[in-house]
């Protein structure tokens, strides 16, 4: 407790992508939906990287918070498709927002966001910060395998942002929990790239450049862990589902979104879903539909909401927050 949030932002790429518009890889449309929820996604053009989304979502989440970007001192983003594996993508963002503050990047793939937040916020309640922005910003659309129709369909390119800032003792975190269980990282990863694996024209060949994912798993697995994840907040936060106002979940399928409401007792209601409109946006996810969210004034002063990330590693983060 002890911080809040000042304001939010949210940007996506023009670029509409529809299911009609994978046909091509033998992905039929109506099957996306009834499998997914999906019904389009963004995709960004060549010349647009991470960190240029991750401005736009930045700016408005300042103009939200009515302040001048020079009074931001910390920049966490959260994301997994850097524009470079160095400077960071806060480092880009920092110097297109032309500010000094201190700016790092978190990787926890589609838990990016509540990672981002959670670590900003220890910074806000210590005094250390006074105003920190927290991003969560991914292009998957890079890094998607376009023969791959099992996966192609799933993500799309986006990013959100927030402004934390210090508040009294009634705003904040009620509770929260992070975790990763590292052994099932090969359920989705990027296995090239990187010191371990390099690549090199076979691997370039072989597609390990691009995101792998063994869905029957991870859903098995996503399914398991929002159900535990939010009992553990709200058993932390002496709350039950009828105290909560607002779920906003990863956008990652449909079909888990429906699991956790009928295992966790939350009317559909109190779901905000948009991943018809935009897929699974990776560290993306959770602040887009927490800007829609209060783009549509369904958050309110003292209403707890819950929000919960989970992805790659694996890992998630979830937390109970009031308003």
């Amino acid at each position: 407790m002890g911080f809040q949030i000042l304001g939010t932002g949210s940007y996506v790429p023009e670029k509409v992508v529809p299911n009609e518009d994978l046909s091509s890889l033998g992905c039929d449309p109506e099957w996306i939906v009834q499998r997914t929820g999906i019904r389009e996604r963004r995709h960004a053009p060549e010349n647009i990287a991470t960190s240029d989304m991750a401005y736009e979502s930045a700016i408005a989440a300042i103009k939200s918070a009515g302040i001048e970007a020079d009074e931001i001192d910390l920049i966490v983003v959260g994301t997994f498709t850097p524009d470079s594996a160095t400077p960071s993508t806060a480092c880009r963002l920092q110097e297109r927002l032309g500010i000094r503050a201190a700016a790092m990047d978190v990787s926890a793939a589609c838990a990016g966001f509540l990672y981002a937040m959670i670590t900003a916020a220890q910074f806000i309640k210590t005094g250390t910060s006074r105003r920190a922005l927290v991003v969560g910003a991914d292009l998957l659309s890079r890094i998607s395998n376009p023969e791959d129709k099992k996966t192609y369909p799933l993500f799309g390119d986006g990013a959100g942002a927030v402004v934390l800032g210090p508040a009294s003792d009634q705003h904040g975190m009620l509770s929260y929990t992070l975790g990763s269980e590292g052994d099932g990282g090969p359920l989705l990863c990027v296995p090239g790239g990187g010191s371990r694996e390099p690549l090199t024209e076979q691997g370039l060949t072989d597609g390990k450049q691009y995101l792998y994912m063994d869905g029957r798993s991870v859903f098995k697995w996503a399914v398991r862990v929002i159900e535990d994840s939010i009992r553990d907040v709200l058993f932390d936060a002496h709350l039950t589902a009828d105290d909560i106002s607002l779920v906003l979940l990863h956008q990652a399928n449909v079909r888990i979104i429906d699991a956790a409401c009928e295992n966790l007792g939350f009317p559909r209601e109190k779901m905000v879903v948009n991943l018809d409109q935009y897929g699974n946006t990776s560290a993306g996810s959770v602040p887009l539909v927490l800007d829609e969210a209060m783009q549509k004034g369904l958050i309110h002063r003292g209403d707890r909401i819950l929000l919960c990330g989970f992805g790659a590693g694996l890992s998630w983060g979830t937390t109970v927050f009031q308003w």
